[in-house]
Order: structure tokens, then sequence, then C-alpha cells
């Protein structure tokens, strides 16, 4: 049976979140929730996870321009493993430098209003993870 894909995006306020289709080559903005604390975040994304039948979680993994770890990318380990204890799905880390980045872009080709990027960016910079990922994975399996 397939499963889609979850990818979640951390930031000190919000988390993005997008998911993939069933056949796993599509990703879509899903949700937008607020950070409350780490184990409420990771509580809330598992219980997001198990009610769209998701097979694996992608947690966002923002590396320097020298592919290391900075504070950001240590949050995103610490929500990976809080996480895994409140579910059975796999989760990975995911290099995202750049998404948010790429998001604002497609946004303003898009002429998204300015306000509403705002509450859009997080959902869509999820998006743009879970795309990469897709595409990344989806060459290896064809």
């Amino acid at each position: 049976m397939m499963q889609r894909v979850l990818a979640v995006d951390p930031g000190d306020k919000r988390i993005g979140l997008a998911i993939s289709d069933l056949s796993q080559r599509i990703a879509n903005p899903l949700i937008v929730i607020k950070h409350v604390s780490r184990a409420a975040d990771a509580s809330r994304i598992a219980e997001i996870a198990s009610e769209n039948n998701v097979g694996l979680i992608v947690i966002g993994f923002p590396l320097d321009s020298e592919g290391n770890a900075g504070p950001q990318a240590r949050k995103s380990e610490r929500l990976a493993d809080s996480i895994r204890l409140q579910t059975e799905i796999s989760v990975i880390l995911w290099d995202e430098s750049g998404s948010s980045q790429e998001a604002e872009k497609a946004q303003q080709m898009l002429r998204v209003k300015r306000k509403k990027r705002r509450e859009q960016l997080d959902a869509l910079a999820a998006t743009v993870i879970l795309q990469d990922f897709l595409d990344h994975h989806g060459n290896e399996t064809q």
C-alpha cells in the first residue's frame, strides 16, 4: 500500500507542513501550526502524520554553506528525536538549505500579496523541501 510522505519545516514561531500525493511524486502545502513546545509540536506532527496515512516524515535540516549543522539544524535534530518518541513512523533529516528563499521567490512570481505571503511561507517552504526529497528519491527508483 502506498503511503504519503510528510515534510516539516521547523521554525521558531511556526512549523510548516507539506504532504505528498500517494504516488510520492508531488508535494503539496498542508498546514502551518504554531510552535508551542518541542514535545507538543512533536505530538501534533505525529498525530497529523497518522491521520494522513504517512509512511515517512522528512524534517528540514538547514546546513550552512560548508555543510555544517548550526543552531537551527540542532533544533531540527531535537524535534526529529522528539517525534520518534511519539510515533513508529520513520523520521529522517533532509538538507533544506535555501527552501525559504525558494518559497519566497515562488510567491513573488505568483504575485501573492505580502500579508498572505507570511501566512503561507512556512507551508510553502515545507513543500519545497518535500519536492526536493521526492525528486531526489524518485530518480533512484525509476
